[in-house]
């Protein structure tokens, strides 16, 4: 882990106060913008905050500050630390607050149904449960199982929906999309309507004698009406 520099703007405060290292040395220092530093020593920023000495916390020596103090060119360098502590790390299930836990079946239950892709691991990351509490949920011997509801874990505030979604994305890599079943296609409309190439020959043949007296009925009609103008006349 990267020595990283304590309560930079309270370190900021107490150069300014204290030293006559520019504001450009103690911005590059404390990871401030030498504006920012500017108004801290014009009284218009860092009001109320209390001037932090890096030389009693160990992060800078006098020697560093007179140093900078010489040469305004020069960069300030934080000290390396006495005592490096070992940047912990959270093992086991997420901790849930008292006033939440009791929620918590209902949340398992809810991703149980709702993401059978999780597994149990993943479950107890995001709500903080067992395995085995997961595994009496899941197949129903819970002792409280016939009141349990489904609810999102995200809306009970057990877990954040970008955690939710990650441990989903995580679940999801690598799964296979169904593949269709081989032979599961259409059938002709032919074959369909139980039709063979020579019946739907023969249909097309009397469309054809259909269309052929619908025309001559037709023609009939239009003499007969001529004849009728010609006896009135």
């Amino acid at each position: 882990m990267a020595n990283t520099l304590l309560m930079p703007k309270a370190t900021a405060v107490w150069l300014v106060d204290n030293t006559a290292l520019s504001f450009d040395q103690i911005a590059q220092f404390c990871s401030l913008h030498p504006l920012e530093v500017k108004a801290i020593a014009d009284g218009e920023s860092a009001q109320g905050i209390k001037g932090m000495d890096p030389i009693i916390t160990g992060q800078l020596t006098r020697e560093e500050i007179a140093r900078g103090e010489k040469d305004l060119n020069y960069r300030l360098k934080l000290s390396e630390p006495k005592v490096r502590v070992p940047e912990s790390k959270r093992k086991g299930p997420r901790y849930t607050p008292l006033s939440k836990r009791q929620d918590r079946p209902n949340a398992i239950l809810w991703l149980v149904r709702n993401h059978p892709e999780l597994k149990d691991a993943q479950i107890s990351r995001l709500v903080g449960t067992t395995k085995s509490t997961i595994e009496q949920i899941r197949n129903r011997t819970h002792w409280n199982a016939a009141n349990l509801v489904p609810m999102d874990p995200v809306t009970l505030g057990l877990c954040s929906q970008i955690d939710l979604d990650l441990e989903v994305q995580r679940a999801s890599r690598g799964r296979e999309l169904p593949q269709p079943v081989a032979g599961d296609t259409l059938l002709p409309a032919s074959l369909t309507e139980r039709l063979t190439p020579q019946t739907v020959k023969e249909r097309g043949e009397e469309d054809e004698l259909d269309a052929d007296a619908v025309f001559a009925k037709l023609s009939a009609l239009k003499s007969k009406d001529s004849d009728e103008e010609e006896e009135q006349e």
